[in-house]
């Protein structure tokens, strides 16, 4: 269960409560009865284990060769007989 930090915004006294994360928001100070709020603060973080780096999440990466591309050997004009004929002069 998460535990989250209080502030009383009358008397200063700070608490922290164990709360599910559905259960309501506190709302009054257990020594004066005023209003409170939550105190946010920083979390220390450790990741161990295996898959928190990008190597070890994923498999190797395998060396594929590209297909070989070919070239139409065909142009695209049509092609026509041509005949020459010899000029008489």
């Amino acid at each position: 269960m998460p535990t989250y930090e209080y502030a009383c915004t009358q008397c200063g006294h700070e608490f922290e409560a164990f709360q599910s994360f559905s259960d309501a928001a506190l709302t009054q100070c257990p020594e004066c009865e005023s209003a409170i709020q939550k105190v946010y603060s920083n979390v220390g973080v450790v990741f161990k284990g295996s898959g928190f780096y990008k190597t070890d999440s994923r498999e190797p990466k395998k060396t594929t060769t590209p297909a070989a591309t070919t070239t139409p050997t065909t142009s695209t004009t049509p092609t026509t007989p041509t005949t020459s004929t010899p000029k008489n002069d």
